[in-house]
């Protein structure tokens, strides 16, 4: 997949977004490298799973721009003037961007290789065989070439959500969005998926990731952002704003999760 790797994988310029009367995000500006881990952190309702999900368009946002790859995500412009892309273009789009949520959202009446053939074969028109032979090995790279028969139902928090991040390479993403991906596990479960997503780190995968897990954020990040009410409070290598944080509000929040 290409991209030019002197310009920003993502890139959000002064980004705003209201649900009626709430402004969630209030002025977003960040750039993520391509092959860069960006991890965001911050208290519940600080604006990073709304930020995440404008990245690939699932929330409009109300002002600002935001590029994937060098493109505007969601719009076109021409002159002064944006225009929204019709559904099927922003689908089309989408394709590019894997996203893996809180809860896995696998489809229970499939086995986790079917989960994972899904998309090339329905989205890509793929052929069954090439997208089984890929579904295959992606279960194998997340440690679950042994459960590739079994149904959801059939399978851990943390199998069902290694076969989520199987599902979403499957698709040949340029871009990862993690949005908590271990939040709903139980702890002796986190560090499966964490070794997963370490694995996608060192074979250069740009991934944007909302994370509690500061021992992650600090080994294999690259780059991280502290959100609060809506707006970057701090931002820095996470060495850095962990073990040394220069804003109160940052220091009151490691305080407590640390």
């Amino acid at each position: 997949m290409s991209s030019n790797s002197s310009r920003p994988m993502v890139k959000s310029e002064a980004v705003h977004k209201s649900f009626g009367a709430a402004h969630i995000l209030k002025g977003i500006d960040l750039e993520v490298a391509p092959r860069e881990v960006f991890c965001l952190i911050g208290p519940s309702g600080s604006g990073k799973s709304t930020f995440l999900r404008c990245i690939n368009h699932l929330e409009q946002i109300n002002a600002g721009r935001l590029w994937v790859d060098g493109e505007l995500v969601g719009y076109r412009q021409r002159g002064d003037r944006l225009y929204e892309l019709k559904d099927r273009e922003v689908a089309a789009k989408r394709r590019d961007i894997g996203m893996v949520f809180q809860r896995f959202n696998l489809f229970p009446h499939m086995t986790a290789l079917e989960n994972v053939m899904e998309g090339p074969v329905q989205v890509k028109r793929e052929a069954k065989a090439v997208a089984r032979e890929r579904a295959a090995k992606l279960l194998d790279r997340v440690g679950l070439a042994d459960k590739a028969g079994n149904y959801p139902s059939q399978l851990s928090g943390g199998q069902q959500q290694r076969v989520a991040i199987a599902r979403a390479l499957a698709m040949e993403p340029k871009l990862m969005l993690f949005d908590e991906p271990t939040s709903a596990l139980d702890p002796e479960l986190v560090g499966d998926v964490l070794d997963v997503m370490r694995g996608l780190a060192e074979d250069g995968m740009t991934m944007i990731v909302v994370t509690h897990e500061m021992g992650f954020a600090r080994e294999v990040g690259d780059a991280l952002v502290f959100m609060d009410d809506g707006v970057v409070v701090e931002a820095g290598h996470p060495r850095d704003v962990l073990v040394n944080p220069r804003h109160n509000r940052t220091k009151a929040f490691l305080s407590k999760v640390l």
